[in-house]
């Protein structure tokens, strides 16, 4: 049996090299688990294809072909569900978007996976094998005790800043408005911390990443896991939220087990947008205190910021740019507000009729695709191109990285890569989509 299993391409985040494309993430873990997933009896020979960053082998020949779709990728995996579909090849539609929105995708679709697939998705290849493949195939709860290690063997490389991902947590406490983990009602679950410890020991490379929404989300958690890893002398990274800075006693612990960079979402600093985001415990006046107990412990900080809330007026680009400077936040991304469909942020702005359209391709951060309360889409659009601009300044990138001390070279990379994705940023045509 011949399977395909494929990411389509997100467009965002990543940089031509050459011949060579380089992702500026981390490698996601859906194929390589999937692929780790499918049962030994079946025999079958796997093919794992992310478009990001390697062409779609598109007129091979296939028993099935299965297509994980996130809401700003879900255009491409249609159209290579239609692809694969024309020459008599069945596909299977997964991800986050399909559980979002199911009836779109069935029709795209020879079977569907709703929910967690490690249990779905074994039972779906054994129904296809037997010539009963279901029409659809749903799990609200992920198994996550003794799952098998992903098969990174079959991974492309050289295609990742960060080749090694592994997670603990899926899922996340949260309700922020523009999330698609509330909306999907995923919930938050935790892996043995053994099974976790046992996996990083198998990874030969020192340098790993965390993929988890919020690693330190059970603090309790989260200090068993921290303490287990420190024996293993990993370098890692991953996501947390500013509320790291309110136990030191988990932050030193972080430090110790390897931690060297960290993703935090500061969204605004517009105290009442953060409230009706539903992000209420950031405090921006306690940005600068997050930023230098980190930097204490030798942690650099990834730092995103969001354009486009209800409070925003034109003079945000510049506040938050000034910020980032002040802060010195080692690698800032910026983002546009994107209400993804069964989100709060999307029932509200389609109630309110300030939706520009539902092509769900713009739906990517990086593109506008409502009307803000306090400035028209161009604004904000060009307020994002602007703030890219200024901010992967050589002087900019300059000023923040030499605060990094021993971690200036890995700062200065990440911010040239940006500046590099920022020109490619610049260059885009097709920026704002009106219809109707």
């Amino acid at each position: 049996m011949r399977i395909l299993l494929l990411l389509p391409d997100g467009r965002i985040h990543k940089v031509q090299l050459g011949s060579l494309t380089r992702s500026l993430r981390e490698a996601p873990l859906t194929l390589t688990l999937l692929a780790a997933l499918v049962p030994e009896d079946l025999q079958a020979d796997l093919s794992l294809v992310d478009e990001s960053i390697s062409p779609v082998p598109a007129e091979e020949r296939f028993d099935l072909v299965a297509i994980s779709a996130l809401t700003g990728t879900c255009h491409r995996a249609y159209h290579w569900a239609d692809h694969f579909r024309s020459k008599g090849i069945p596909v299977v539609l997964g991800g986050v978007h399909v559980t979002l929105r199911p009836e779109e995708a069935s029709a795209h679709a020879d079977a569907i996976v709703t929910g967690f697939a490690e249990r779905s998705w074994p039972r779906l290849l054994k129904d296809f094998a037997q010539g009963a493949l279901q029409p659809r195939y749903h799990d609200p709860e992920p198994p996550l005790a003794g799952l098998p290690m992903p098969r990174r063997d079959l991974q492309e490389r050289f295609g990742y800043m960060m080749p090694n991902t592994v997670f603990a947590t899926r899922g996340c406490k949260g309700t922020c408005d523009f999330c698609t983990v509330p909306a999907a009602e995923f919930g938050f679950h935790k892996r043995p911390v053994q099974d976790v410890v046992d996996e990083l020991r198998q990874i030969p490379a020192r340098r790993i990443a965390f993929n988890d929404v919020s690693i330190t989300e059970d603090r309790d958690y989260a200090k068993e896991l921290f303490t287990a890893m420190i024996p293993l002398k990993k370098k890692w990274g991953g996501l947390c939220t500013t509320r790291i800075a309110h136990d030191d006693e988990l932050l030193d612990l972080m430090a110790r087990s390897g931690c060297r960079y960290m993703l935090i979402g500061f969204e605004s600093l517009n105290a009442p947008a953060l409230q009706g985001i539903q992000k209420g415990f950031n405090q921006p006046a306690s940005y600068a205190e997050v930023m230098r107990k980190l930097h204490s412990r030798n942690i650099l900080v990834q730092g995103c910021f969001i354009f486009g809330f209800d409070h925003d007026s034109p003079s945000i680009f510049e506040e938050t740019v000034s910020l980032v400077d002040e802060l010195r936040i080692d690698i800032p991304r910026y983002a546009i507000y994107t209400p993804y469909p069964g989100t709060g942020a999307y029932t509200r702005l389609k109630q309110e009729g300030r939706l520009l359209h539902e092509n769900w391709r713009h739906y990517d951060t990086q593109h506008v695709v409502f009307r803000p309360a306090r400035m028209s889409p161009e604004d904000l659009d060009a307020g994002f191109r602007w703030a890219h601009t200024r901010t992967f300044t050589l002087r900019s990138m300059l000023h923040r990285t030499l605060a990094a001390g021993i971690w200036f070279p890995v700062a200065f990379v990440g911010n040239l890569a940006y500046r590099r994705y920022m020109h490619r940023l610049q260059a885009d045509p097709d920026r704002i989509l009106v219809t109707g």
